[in-house]
């Protein structure tokens, strides 16, 4: 018989942008079935991830809730997420749904390109990969709040090595 592939959503978008806030209302709105969040926090403190085990759903437990705080997501691919991905679908009670949060700098592409790992694309299909977006801070010419916020979050990262983060979404 046939394994059913999980589905994965990958959401992404600048800090600030509201992805915490879906996540949330996603596993707040899950109909029972069980979800499995994959926060990846650009620093080594976990924000993102304090709030949504503090959401209140059942399908809301610190098990089911992995961060990975070493650094941008897109530029760790191999040492953080495809082993983390292996650890996860090694579960003996398999998630229902898989939904990755990338951080507010992080570029989907070598995300989704990990999903053809061997080991990974026999077992899981990417549903969705969901770019929420500020639409106010677009409006006024800018992708944050606060600017100095993310030059200060992209300067810790030697891996980040795009200029701006609006332009890679244009290649």
């Amino acid at each position: 018989m046939l394994q059913q592939k999980i589905p994965a959503t990958v959401i992404t978008g600048f800090l600030g942008a509201g992805k915490t806030t879906i996540i949330r209302n996603m596993l707040m709105n899950a109909g029972g079935k069980k979800i499995a969040l994959i926060i990846n926090e650009f620093g080594d403190l976990g924000v993102d991830g304090d709030v949504l085990k503090g959401c209140g759903a059942d399908n809301c437990t610190e098990d089911d809730i992995i961060e990975l705080t070493n650094g941008c997501i897109c530029c760790t691919v191999a040492d953080d997420f495809v082993p983390t991905m292996q650890k996860l679908l090694d579960r003996d009670v398999k998630p229902d749904h898989i939904v990755i949060e990338t951080s507010g700098l992080a570029l989907p592409q070598p995300l989704v390109a990990a999903f053809n790992w061997p080991d990974i694309r026999t077992r899981v299909t990417v549903d969705g990969v969901v770019t929420v977006v500020d639409s106010a801070a677009v409006a006024a010419g800018r992708f944050a709040d606060d600017h100095d916020v993310v030059a200060a979050q992209r300067a810790e990262d030697d891996n980040l090595d795009h200029e701006s983060p609006i332009e890679e979404l244009f290649e």
